[in-house]
């Protein structure tokens, strides 16, 4: 294997920095990106759906718990899959393993579900083998995966609920899309709420709140603020605008 130049801690952190550059560019690309999903033309749902779970058959505006926005992901786990039935898709496997405490999106208003044609009981077994307690699963019983590009193949819809009971598809992707899915940001980076913080591109009058002051431990959400990451916050986001003061002065 042919390495790259090995060079001087001074070399190399001007290699870094240099790179650096790029990579800020590439990260306000993506929020550009976005901040573009946010303001994509939505389409109704007119048709009724039905999944069967644990605790019985659900409808797709039952599937948002309450909640306003639902991100479904179509996991390959069914007859003719290779693994079955000790295992799902091992694609699919490696999405469910990177997906992130689904708290965190529940605080955003966000519900996050995986969705099979396996039974209830098939898919409550592979998750206890697997460790994916915490995701929510259910069973497709009719046109679902068809109707929304992933009848053949996985694939991500993402559906918004409106006040009156409407349901809404705002986004959807697959392919190498699905491949950075499993975070917390890069899941609400795709809703049309985004991650509801003050410093995103948002159309007016969405949920925009104070950036970290919403993040909690996962088991935490339930209580009151913690005081001191309050103040830990704050004190971080100071440090961060005098940091970029001083930078913006040096160039």
């Amino acid at each position: 294997m042919q390495t790259p130049p090995i060079v001087s801690p001074q070399a190399w952190e001007a290699a870094r920095q240099a790179l650096l550059v790029k990579e800020k560019a590439h990260t306000r690309a993506g929020d550009a990106l976005a901040a573009e999903r946010r303001r994509m033309p939505w389409v109704e749902v007119d048709k009724a759906y039905s999944f069967d779970t644990a605790d019985g058959p659900k409808t797709l505006l039952e599937l948002f718990d309450g909640r306003r926005q639902l991100i479904v992901y179509r996991a390959f786990y069914e007859p003719g899959v290779h693994g079955w039935p000790d295992r799902g898709c091992p694609g699919c496997s490696l999405v469910a393993d990177q997906v992130a405490h689904p708290a965190h999106l529940n605080a955003r208003d966000t519900t996050l579900v995986f969705a099979s044609r396996a039974t209830p009981d098939q898919i409550a077994g592979l998750k206890a083998r697997m460790g994916w307690d915490e995701i929510p699963w259910v069973t497709i019983t009719d046109d679902f995966d068809t109707d929304f590009g992933v009848g053949e193949w996985h694939g991500t819809n993402v559906f918004y609920r409106a006040d009156d009971g409407r349901v809404f598809r705002t986004y959807f992707l697959n392919n190498r899309g699905d491949e950075a899915m499993g975070g917390t940001w890069a899941y609400l980076d795709i809703t049309p709420l985004g991650r509801q913080e003050l410093w995103e591109d948002s159309p007016e009058g969405y949920p925009q709140h104070p950036t970290y002051k919403w993040w909690r431990w996962h088991d935490s959400y339930e209580t009151a603020p913690d005081a001191r990451w309050a103040e830990i916050s704050e004190a971080g986001e100071k440090a961060f605008r005098e940091a970029s003061a001083k930078a913006k002065a040096k160039a």
